[in-house]
């Protein structure tokens, strides 16, 4: 049984890893998070330790490790996207393994410290890349792996999840904190992409506002017209008479990749490699975090070249502007 601390326990995703450590066997003995409506801990781990100051979280495990020799194993980090580094750096120095959620980092950089980190520390960084342990997508790199080498396919991706106005006040809303759009929803399709396609050796960005992002990236094996959104005026009507708010469609030769479903354990597979030592280290991601570095630093160029459909939509207004369009 192996020993876990979890930073970022009120999260959205942070019940996900409280499961996985808990089917894989293992043991949470303390958990962070300046929220403290962490209630989701009953249901895994009551004896974890809570704290929501950094300051008395770091001296109780300081404790734990030098004054009762209780091994902490693994770090989970599910805190914002701008924290993850220190957070990372936080877990090696404990003499622990990090376990990060999706974006590792904001800047391709950050990756080449981490690496100084690992070497000096002697522990490993692993990133949660739940899209790689999905069938379907597993499905779609060995057909692609195994069919003609030559081929260059065509993929549309479009991801529309509406966030309503608490967005913007959030941390997620704040592009140096989130990374902006693409990073915070999409760079898990990015690395997916990238898994499979191989190397980028285009990357036009079309769009980029306070709620959508779109562009064009070219693979070695694939040419990708991308959409992502956070605007609920964006969603097909057909999807808005259905009352959903979420839209997700990949298409490759204009065949729809059916991987709606499967969702459900794939943070606990993805411990599961961990903890047999096949888990995504920190280079697995180095390309996509490229690629959502160069898309928030890019100059947008409108409708022009090979753009998603959806880039015609019309633009508007963050809602917190009063002024005019």
């Amino acid at each position: 049984m192996k020993n876990f601390a979890l930073i970022g326990a009120s999260g959205y995703i942070a019940p996900r890893h409280m499961k996985a450590i808990k089917q894989t066997d293992n043991n949470l003995i303390a958990a962070l998070d300046k929220f403290d409506s962490v209630g989701i801990m009953d249901s895994y781990f009551p004896n974890a330790d809570f704290f929501t100051e950094f300051e008395r979280f770091d001296r109780h495990i300081s404790k734990l490790i030098y004054e009762q020799q209780t091994t902490l194993d693994y770090v989970s980090i599910c805190t914002p996207n701008y924290l993850h580094d220190a957070h990372i750096r936080f877990a090696l120095r404990q003499g622990a393994d990090a376990i990060c959620e999706k974006p590792l980092v904001l800047n391709p950089w950050n990756i080449d410290a981490l690496a100084k980190i690992e070497k000096e520390t002697n522990k490993k960084i692993y990133n949660i890349l739940q899209l790689r342990v999905h069938p379907s997508i597993i499905a779609l790199k060995n057909k692609i792996d195994n069919g003609p080498k030559d081929k260059v396919y065509n993929i549309d991706l479009t991801y529309l999840t509406s966030r309503g106005h608490w967005y913007y006040t959030s941390w997620k809303g704040d592009v140096s904190k989130s990374g902006g759009i693409a990073t915070n929803i999409g760079v898990h399709f990015f690395d997916m992409l990238s898994w499979i396609f191989g190397d980028v050796k285009q990357n036009v960005v079309h769009v980029n506002t306070h709620d959508r992002s779109a562009g064009y990236l070219e693979f070695e094996k694939a040419r990708v017209r991308w959409f992502l959104s956070i605007n609920y005026d964006v969603l097909p009507d057909e999807i808005k008479a259905k009352g959903q708010r979420t839209f997700r469609s990949i298409t490759v030769e204009d065949e729809e990749l059916e991987f709606s479903g499967g969702f459900t354990d794939l943070h606990t597979i993805s411990y599961e490699e961990i903890l047999k030592g096949n888990g995504y280290g920190i280079e697995a991601p180095r390309q996509a975090i490229e690629i959502v570095h160069n898309v928030r630093h890019a100059t947008p160029i409108g409708a022009k070249g090979e753009y998603h459909p959806f880039v015609l939509k019309p633009l508007i207004k963050h809602p917190f502007d009063r002024g005019v369009m």
